[in-house]
């Protein structure tokens, strides 16, 4: 979805199709500065929810049907709530959310629902969840359920993506948008659920940059790396967060967990480094743990691709660029890069240009900024 509708548009329009006034709530995407592939080990991540999201306007409609309508995508969803099943299309985001709910026992309406959004498809800074929280404080306040603690949001909004939708993702993304802070990131402990704010210098910029490179990662590569990684933990009788690098390296492991394995006990250790990088308002150093980051996602996780591993080097090679790495699941989606907030503009569009003159490919690019996290849209 790459919307231009804003809320008070939004409304009308829902007006217009359903004949009703909503409710507006909205989710944001989210960046994740470094800690990747490490939220399904328990391990420390650094998202932010950024200044991009998706809104979803509702209203009871006395059925026990969800109709739905994607402005974005042009298409519509009649979702019987008392026979959810997965259609493998965008759907399964509102449906899942649906069925989740219902299982906790909350009475669920039928309602009609409109959903846009400016938070990429496909580009790794969680559409998905984007939607799946706006969703969800939509039907919830639909059913009269107030109140509801945000870890709970969190939990509720992961479960309609592991359970219904089929993804097996860590908590990460839907803790950014629940929780989002403007101009700060989150160090959450994905363990314990901890998160304590860090400040973002006005120094600092943020670019996003689109290889073009759709990835799916329902399709298995992301769920294999999980599977690599839960047989590493158990061949070494202890959660991955718990492990060090001299305790892997005395460890038989087969090569592909071992592997799997360094990325994550590696990767969790930059994230406190890269903690305390932006805490001293180094961003050389932190520039340069983006860089370390990206090179154990390409060859100790393997979740980068040509594609990504050009993005990032074109990106590096920029004035003003600190460093970058690519950012989601993998097998597509984008890069983050780092950037000196006085030269952000000129390095984006320099980026674009190395890119597009090393692979023939114009990139989408935007800068992003650390936003709020999920809530209704007060009139």
């Amino acid at each position: 979805m790459a919307s231009s509708v804003n809320d008070a548009d939004l409304s009308a329009r829902f007006a217009e199709r359903f004949g009703a006034t909503p409710r507006v709530f909205r989710a944001p995407g989210r960046i994740n500065i470094i800690g990747e592939h490490v939220d399904y080990c328990d391990g420390l991540v650094l998202p932010a929810a950024i200044d991009r999201w998706c809104s979803a306007a509702a209203a009871a409609n006395g059925s026990d049907v969800l109709q739905v309508a994607a402005i974005d995508v042009a298409a519509e969803a009649s979702l019987d709530l008392g026979a959810l099943t997965p259609r493998k299309d965008w759907s399964d985001y509102v449906a899942g959310v649906a069925q989740v709910l219902r299982r906790e026992g909350i009475a669920v309406p039928g309602a009609d629902l409109m959903v846009t959004s400016d938070v990429p498809i496909g580009a790794g800074v969680s559409s998905s969840a984007a939607l799946e929280v706006a969703v969800l404080l939509a039907l919830l306040a639909l059913a009269g359920v107030a109140d509801v603690p945000r870890v709970q949001l969190t939990r509720w909004a992961q479960a309609a993506e592991n359970d219904f939708v089929g993804m097996p993702c860590g908590i990460m993304d839907q803790f950014a948008s629940v929780h989002g802070v403007a101009g700060h990131a989150l160090r959450l402990d994905c363990r314990t659920l901890d998160f304590t704010p860090v400040a973002l210098p006005d120094s600092a910029a943020f670019v996003l940059v689109d290889s073009m490179q759709r990835h799916a990662l329902v399709d298995g590569g992301y769920a294999e790396r999980r599977a690599d990684c839960e047989a590493a933990a158990a061949a070494l009788g202890a959660s991955l967060r718990d492990v060090t690098l001299a305790q892997l390296a005395r460890a038989a492991l087969p090569e592909r967990p071992a592997k799997r394995a360094r990325h994550v006990v590696s990767e969790i250790a930059r994230v406190d480094a890269a903690v305390a990088a932006l805490a001293a308002e180094d961003l050389s150093g932190l520039g340069r743990l983006l860089d370390a980051s990206h090179a154990s996602l390409s060859a100790d996780m393997a979740v980068s691709t040509a594609a990504l591993d050009k993005l990032a080097a074109c990106a590096r090679a920029v004035p003003g660029v600190y460093g970058a790495r690519m950012m989601g699941g993998g097998f597509g989606g984008s890069v983050l890069a780092l950037v000196d907030a006085v030269q952000a503009q000129a390095a984006q569009d320099a980026i674009v240009a190395g890119y597009a003159a090393a692979t023939g490919v114009a990139a989408n690019a935007m800068m992003v900024r650390a936003g709020d996290g999920a809530g209704e849209v007060m009139p």
